[in-house]
């Protein structure tokens, strides 16, 4: 159920209007758009970014995605978040708060109100949150039966919600939560510390 959406965010192929759940195959300039937003949040940021990763479904190759660049920005302490506000702000991001997602500080970036090029949540660098997303995120690139049981279940979820993202993430939030909490457990054969 992949369609094309979006529009050029500079030479990138980003974007989707709010609340719209339409995936896209995977974009191998993706991270180079990243690359670049990267430059412009540490240019911005400075000392306060003390992790920045790409994460999400646009960061996994041969992953199907909503065109929208995740970007995972790490403070510590999380109390940081809040000088960040500001220079993102003058870069064109707006705060939407977590969004749900506990542990998160999210800023939206598009280019108007009624779209969404760019998601970056600010979390606690190297606490729970970084780790597993991080971790999640390593897991899908590695793993083809991982990736592709993932992209299953976002066309099923975008299949049943075309329209609203709460009921998007909620359909394929069984999912990200088994793989999570697998990815807390030890590995069978792990030697602990």
């Amino acid at each position: 159920m992949l369609a094309a959406c979006g529009a050029w965010y500079g030479r990138f192929m980003l974007g989707l209007q709010h609340d719209v759940n339409r995936l896209v195959a995977y974009d191998p300039d993706w991270p180079h758009a990243f690359a670049q937003e990267a430059a412009a949040l540490r240019q911005a940021l400075g000392a306060r970014v003390r992790g920045l990763e790409h994460y999400g479904s646009t960061s996994v190759p041969g992953l199907c995605a909503k065109p929208i660049l995740d970007i995972l920005l790490g403070v510590a302490p999380l109390e940081d978040w809040a000088a960040c506000r500001a220079p993102l702000q003058r870069l064109g991001y707006d705060y939407v708060a977590d969004a749900g997602i506990e542990g998160h500080h999210i800023f939206g970036r598009g280019r108007d109100a009624g779209e969404r090029t760019h998601l970056l949540h600010i979390v606690a660098f190297g606490e729970t949150e970084w780790n597993l997303n991080l971790a999640m995120r390593d897991a899908l690139r590695r793993d083809p039966e991982l990736r592709a049981a993932y992209a299953a279940e976002k066309a099923r979820a975008a299949a049943a919600a075309p329209t609203g993202r709460a009921a998007y993430n909620a359909l394929k939030g069984p999912f990200i939560l088994r793989v999570r909490e697998r990815l807390r457990q030890p590995h069978p054969g792990a030697v602990p510390g």
